[in-house]
């Protein structure tokens, strides 16, 4: 009898593990995102929807008023409208950033009310729960309303359905709200079914307030109002004349009223009286080039569509992108964090062109046409290292497209973007990243775009000592190899040039261009001329050639200002010139030393995880032979450590897709170890079976196919291409991709 129990059970387990498996199978990809994930911690992710790539996006709006302080957006330096743990909903914002480092956006706010019209955020704003989010849905049930919240977008509109029940309800339209504090707006109503205005947005990284621009909209409303109106809360003034002004300081709502209001503080409502249980949609179109252009992308992109119907189309389009990589063999968890992640890399750069192709170019002197898409939100200094080349993998078209927009960028400009944000060169960060991402995408093979005006460009970018927004202290740099204190960063700057210049000797080489080959060759190694061999680090020179003092290698931790780094210290830094790392190994002293000091950093807690100058430092004991190992021990640690299935998911900021794009690469047991150079570096996959999908138009194979063979889940004992050894831990990027299986064998 107990054997019999024990069988009985044994057959229900197996059954039950079965039927997981199967369940896990059926769902797709999209079905495993959890935008939740990276919503605190400062990752800056939302949870609202979003097409792969698009221009409007909802976000729900929780971080105004004193009630969500310490993370409130105006009592420290906040770059995300929601944070996780805050409790105070003040609307939700159509048009939105993921994992920037820096507020913008964060505008255009939908509320949803009942009772009396209340025009002010902090006091018709509500506690919130019941939140669902996942690939292009999000709901909520907003507590003082009782109104239930749902949202989903196509890639330029934003669609909204609140659920309100009996009695007058309202729908607010806010435009003095935003995550930042740049002001001005213009508002209309056209009629009880529809808004039209423009919200003022800009001021990235609190810089450049004179590169302001406008993004237009319009709002169309599934039922007509019973009543409507705007409103305006003109400034308080203290002069004489303010005696007579009644309205000083006071908001004013005008009912009923279809005329044009402009100001700081504007907004629009529409009041509706139900008899029962109702249901109201808002679609609201989205363009950087006109209200006209907004109005017809919401009518070609949704038109009368139903709210589900937008909603299964857009999930059908990130099933069908996330689909690209398949992966099995991994559990639950291991399938949200890597699909998730995965989602993330495929939200920026995004779509900047309207439906009929029309965008702003580089500081708004026109309005251009594209017939491909025109990208936007490049932050180069974080995604060359990783995003873009598993773009080139991945998804080549949209790697192309973004080559294309960087160029016409060029055209229009003068110069290859920096940090670009919607049409506006921000110039944020340091170093010359477009050169790089050029370079890598043609190295892997993606060169259908004008590959002459590209070089052209990083030559101008390179060499051009007057009045360059790319290369400041340039004229230092080739001088003496290196940017002196008398500079922002000089040792980190340095050393993105020296990137940079690498890049370029491998375009040269393309080209024949012999003496370019040499010339940026040589400036690549640069670097050395910094490195102090008492120390095993890179430290400041001042201007006479004198090393800086006094000079501290922990300093810079923690984004603390210090004089020889951006973001980062020495020991941070100290690995990052991936284009001579065996250079680098003869400068230490060679592979006994390096590898004392590459363990040095993880053992004295340098290391730094949440930012990007030493994120490949885990992969650089592949160097090593014999101690290959320890990148496999040190890989899973950290993606253990850092990246789980809860708000708190991500290391920090997610900088547009870059740590998501690491845990990607990471999962799967590959990476792109030296941006330019088309090489990836072996580690231990974390799931049994990884298939990525090649794009027929730009790969000869169908897929590729990474495999784990595990015995005694050791340290990995031999790699295998279609079943030949290979003979170290790295693999080119055409042997890669024209293979079928790459085969890592544990002990």
């Amino acid at each position: 009898m107990v054997l019999n129990i024990k069988n009985k059970f044994k057959t229900a387990c197996i059954l039950y593990m079965l039927f997981f498996s199967i369940t896990i199978f059926a769902q797709g990809p999209a079905d495993f995102v959890n935008p939740f994930i990276g919503t605190s911690n400062y990752g800056a992710a939302f949870p609202g929807p979003i097409a792969p790539r698009g221009m409007a996006s909802i976000s729900p709006f929780n971080v105004a008023g004193v009630k969500n302080t310490p993370m409130e957006k105006d009592s420290q330096w906040l770059s995300n409208p929601y944070v996780n743990e805050n409790t105070f909903l003040t609307g939700f914002s159509q048009v939105n950033l993921s994992g920037v480092g820096c507020p913008d956006l964060g505008v255009i706010l939908l509320m949803p009310t009942t009772g009396n019209v209340e025009i002010d955020h902090l006091k018709y704003g509500s506690t919130y729960s019941n939140e669902v989010a996942k690939a292009a849905y999000y709901s909520v049930n907003i507590d003082k309303y009782k109104v239930k919240g749902e949202f989903t977008t196509s890639k330029r509109v934003g669609v909204s359905r609140f659920t309100f029940p009996k009695g007058q309800s309202n729908i607010l339209l806010n435009l003095g709200l935003g995550l930042t504090n740049e002001e001005g707006a213009m508002i209309k109503v056209v009629s009880s079914t529809e808004i039209e205005g423009m919200r003022s947005v800009g001021s990235f990284c609190y810089n450049s307030p004179e590169d302001s621009y406008p993004v237009y909209f319009v709002a169309q409303f599934s039922k007509p109002a019973y009543k409507f109106g705007v409103w305006k809360k003109p400034a308080k003034y203290d002069g004489v004349e303010a005696q007579w002004m009644g309205y000083n300081g006071k908001a004013r709502i005008m009912e009923n009223t279809i005329k044009t209001v402009v100001g700081d503080s504007i907004g629009s409502y529409f009041t509706y009286k139900f008899d029962k249980q109702e249901t109201v949609e808002v679609k609201i179109g989205i363009s950087y080039v006109s209200i006209e252009n907004a109005r017809e992308n919401l009518a070609k992109e949704v038109g009368n569509r139903s709210f589900d119907a937008i909603y299964k189309e857009t999930y059908n389009e990130w099933n069908e992108e996330l689909s690209k990589i398949l992966v099995e063999g991994g559990s639950k968890d291991d399938n949200i964090i890597f699909y998730t992640a995965l989602y993330h890399t495929l939200i920026h750069p995004n779509t900047l062109n309207d439906i009929n192709g029309q965008y702003p170019v580089i500081k708004r002197t026109k309005i251009a046409k594209t017939d491909d898409t025109r990208y936007t939100v490049f932050s180069l200094w974080d995604t060359y290292r990783n995003v873009h080349p598993l773009m080139s993998l991945v998804y080549p078209k949209q790697q192309s497209d973004m080559v294309k927009s960087m160029l016409n960028m060029f055209d229009e400009n003068g110069w290859l973007p920096k940090w670009e944000l919607n049409s506006t060169e921000t110039f944020t960060m340091v170093g010359d990243p477009a050169s790089i991402v050029i370079t890598d995408t043609y190295m892997r093979g993606i060169r259908d775009y004008d590959v002459n005006k590209a070089y052209y460009a990083m030559l101008k970018g390179a060499d051009n000592i007057e009045n360059n927004p790319l290369r400041p202290g340039l004229k230092d740099y080739i001088k003496k190899g290196y940017l002196t204190t008398d500079n922002k960063g000089p040792v980190s700057t340095t050393q993105e040039y020296n990137i940079s210049d690498y890049s370029i000797s491998l375009m040269a080489n393309e080209f024949g261009d012999k003496d370019n080959v040499k010339r940026f060759k040589e400036r690549s190694l640069s670097y050395r001329k910094l490195f102090d061999k008492n120390l095993n680090l890179l430290r400041p020179r001042t201007a006479d050639g004198k090393w800086y003092e006094p000079f501290d290698p922990a300093s810079g931790a923690n984004f603390e200002e210090n004089v020889g780094f951006i973001e980062g210290n020495a020991w941070q830094y100290a690995f990052m010139v991936p284009h001579d790392i065996i250079g680098l190994k003869k400068l230490m002293g060679g592979d006994i030393p390096f590898s004392a000091q590459l363990q040095k950093i993880f053992d004295i807690k340098q290391f730094d995880m949440a930012n990007e100058p030493d994120i490949a430092n885990p992969y650089l004991f592949n160097y090593v032979k014999g101690e290959e190992y320890k990148s496999q021990d040190m890989v899973k640690k950290l993606v253990r450590e850092y990246f789980k299935n809860e708000p708190k998911g991500l290391p920090g900021n997610d900088d547009t897709g870059t740590m998501s794009a690491w845990l990607v690469y990471s999962m799967m047991g590959i990476y792109p170890i030296s941006p330019g150079d088309p090489i990836y570096t072996i580690t231990t996959p974390m799931f049994h079976r990884v298939t990525i999908k090649l794009d027929p138009r730009y790969y000869k194979k169908e897929n590729i196919v990474i495999e784990r063979q595990e015995n005694n889940g050791g340290k990995i004992n031999s790699i295998e291409l279609n079943g030949k050894t290979l003979n170290s831990f790295f693999i080119s990027h055409d042997d890669f991709v024209n293979g079928t299986k790459l085969k890592v064998i544990q002990n």
